[in-house]
């Protein structure tokens, strides 16, 4: 990194890479470096309350504590789902987003949770591992097919609750 000057010789910023991007002020024009959540795309970590309940120390803890319920209510909503039928995974990670939008710990829980299913996404698009699992499901397939040919071949069109022996 090094100092850059202007036409009057008087050092602006510093330089940085060619992450930066540069920002007109004035009769001058300064290179602001871009913030590492501007290079991946991901959101400043914290709080996402609006500015004046930030501003009031109460009012920011009371506002923590109903989306800390709220969220609660989601997950454990999301919690009961999973063994019925229903999105159990889906509402989990909904209550997790509400939570992330004002716990950290919620954020980096979430940023690693998108992290890990981008790279399993990207595992199941390598053509190997999409060979793998064709050949693995039509093996599948094939074994099922033998094991009703020979039910229907021993009962017919029998269901299975209705079977006499």
């Amino acid at each position: 990194m090094h100092a850059e000057s202007d036409e009057r010789g008087d050092a602006v910023v510093p330089t940085a890479t060619a992450d930066d991007r540069k920002v007109e002020s004035g009769a001058h024009l300064v290179r602001v470096r871009k913030t590492e959540d501007e290079r991946t795309g991901t959101a400043e970590l914290g709080s996402r309350a609006p500015g004046f309940i930030k501003a009031s120390r109460p009012l920011h803890l009371s506002w923590q504590v109903g989306v800390f319920i709220v969220g609660l209510a989601v997950v454990g909503g999301g919690v009961v789902l999973l063994p019925l039928p229903g999105p159990g995974w889906l509402i989990i990670f909904g209550g997790m987003a509400i939570w992330a939008t004002e716990f950290v710990w919620a954020q980096l829980v979430l940023r690693w949770t998108k992290r890990k299913v981008t790279e399993a996404a990207q595992k199941a698009m390598d053509p190997k591992v999409r060979r793998r699992n064709i050949v693995l499901t039509s093996i599948a397939v094939a074994i099922l097919a033998a094991l009703l040919a020979v039910y229907l071949w021993k009962f017919g069109w029998v269901l299975p609750w209705n079977i006499d022996r």
